[in-house]
């Protein structure tokens, strides 16, 4: 879809915050035309960025320049969702279909094969990914991700509902100071960008059901969670004891100070040194 002045403006904002010789990339597959932000240098290992619900691949812009000293990073605008991805006539509906067109994207990149990040409701697309294409995930990491090892809390689900019911500034920024703890470590650009991308017309994202404990004792990619310790999106203890349960071989740790809507940004060189360890 077509973004609107507001937002666009707003996304420039942020880039601002990414590396200068950061590249827009324009991807066309069956399901539309998919903006991907890449940096890097050309010839290193690759590494997809997932951004979450009712958010856009700016919001790396706290990670990108540190991660990219290691890797080609690419971050795709979920196409559907606010963002300068424009859907065509065949928009992914399902959970096949968005796999499907994640890696289409990945193969006109040019990159058959890779390390997937992803955050929040990007982590749940990054799980299923490494899930039903393991031969396409070298590692997997996932920040404080959503739908994966338990349901979102009841107390989150309702403060919510009135932004989703009825979307307004107020609301999202309530909602996000509420979550956040009313954050200061967070850009106030990216602040303008959440609220512009929770208002713009998009699909809502596209979800099945939890993963099943079989098929995650199942999975062989090399795993990392790093979970909010602030998160009011779920029980993080309880996330992460079903993780370690199920999760063969995988690495947890949670980073101190951070909420849910805080996380890759908050305390973002704790994270970034998480990840390059892991990625490394």
């Amino acid at each position: 879809m077509h973004p609107d002045h507001h937002l666009s403006s707003a996304y420039d904002a942020v880039l601002g915050h990414w590396p200068q010789d950061t590249e827009s990339i324009d991807v066309t597959t069956v399901h539309g035309t998919t903006h991907v932000l890449a940096c890097g240098p050309a010839d290193a290992p690759p590494l997809l960025l997932l951004h979450g619900g009712f958010a856009t691949a700016a919001a790396w812009y706290a990670n990108a320049a540190e991660l990219c000293r290691t890797h080609r990073l690419y971050a795709p605008d979920r196409i559907g969702e606010a963002g300068l991805s424009t859907p065509g006539r065949n928009p992914p509906r399902s959970e096949a279909a968005l796999l499907e067109w994640l890696t289409s994207v990945c193969d006109a990149l040019g990159v058959p094969r890779t390390d997937v990040c992803g955050h929040s409701y990007g982590g749940r697309l990054a799980l299923d990914l490494a899930l039903r294409a393991p031969d396409r995930v070298r590692k997997l990491a996932l920040l404080d991700p959503t739908q994966c090892f338990t349901g979102f809390s009841r107390r989150y689900l309702l403060r919510a509902l009135p932004r989703l019911l009825k979307p307004s500034a107020h609301s999202t920024e309530a909602f996000w100071d509420w979550e956040t703890g009313g954050s200061q470590d967070i850009a106030p650009a990216y602040r303008q960008l959440y609220v512009a991308a929770s208002l713009a017309p998009q699909r809502i994202p596209v979800l099945g059901r939890r993963p099943k404990p079989a098929a995650l004792r199942a999975l062989t990619v090399p795993t990392l969670v790093l979970w909010a310790a602030d998160s009011r999106v779920h029980d993080v203890r309880k996330a992460d004891a079903h993780a370690r349960r199920w999760l063969p071989g995988v690495t947890t740790a949670t980073v101190p100070g951070v909420s849910h809507h805080g996380m890759p940004y908050v305390a973002a060189a704790e994270t970034d040194a998480l990840l390059a360890d892991f990625l490394a």
